[in-house]
């Protein structure tokens, strides 16, 4: 690990080892708003992971829709994924953790029915990465969800990223995902997110819908 790596994550870890949950236990509610709509293929024996979910609130939601099987929650923070157990725990959901470092972790192919990523940013060659390597990953009919900052959210200072370049725009959803998937929604936006005291007031966001096609359909 580099040391700019070394200092994210120790960020990360000194954050989530604070007793209250940094970002809340509600989910996201673009995520809570847009599950019911989609159709997955293999309801409910699919699989649904869940990218630097942190301290699991959106697994747990995950989890408790009984839409999959499996449910992951993937993050590099041990911490976090304790207090995701717990979370879950408490919930009487089954949800998986997986301590992994994005840039080393293998999404697998023809593997998800659901891909999720709740402001997850990253470093522009890991973003890429990932974002290429989700149509792949995803079944036929599998979903891939978003909700990150935009650039334009440094001028609001309510949370996320202090400088720009780990955060997505709509032309860079479209640019890696627009001849891939089936986009049903790359809309960038204001509004007003309430999660936890590091996520909070008026935010710059862009939220992304899009289906990996099923053949014949």
């Amino acid at each position: 690990m580099d040391a700019a790596a070394a200092s994210g994550n120790s960020m990360w870890e000194q954050r989530y080892s604070e007793e209250e949950y940094a970002y809340g236990t509600a989910p996201n509610d673009f995520l809570k708003e847009t599950v019911p709509s989609l159709k997955f293929q293999s309801v409910p024996s699919g699989k649904c992971l869940l990218l630097a979910d942190g301290e699991g609130r959106n697994g747990v939601f995950m989890a408790e829709q009984n839409l999959f099987d499996q449910v992951v929650s993937l993050d590099y923070s041990p911490v976090g994924l304790e207090k995701a157990k717990k979370l879950a725990k408490s919930r009487n959901v089954e949800l998986e953790t997986i301590e992994a470092d994005l840039a080393d972790y293998d999404l697998g192919t023809d593997k998800w029915d659901c891909i999720v990523g709740i402001f997850c940013h990253f470093p522009p060659p890991i973003r890429a990465e990932v974002l290429e390597g989700i149509p792949a990953a995803l079944k036929s009919g599998g979903y891939f969800i978003l909700e990150c900052y935009t650039p334009d959210q440094i001028k609001n200072g309510t949370g996320g990223p202090p400088v720009a370049a780990p955060m997505y725009s709509k032309q860079i959803l479209d640019d890696f995902l627009g001849q891939k998937l089936q986009i049903e929604r790359n809309e960038e936006l204001e509004r007003t997110v309430s999660e936890g005291k590091y996520h909070k007031g008026n935010s710059a966001v862009v939220q992304f819908i899009g289906r990996k096609a099923v053949p014949d359909e």
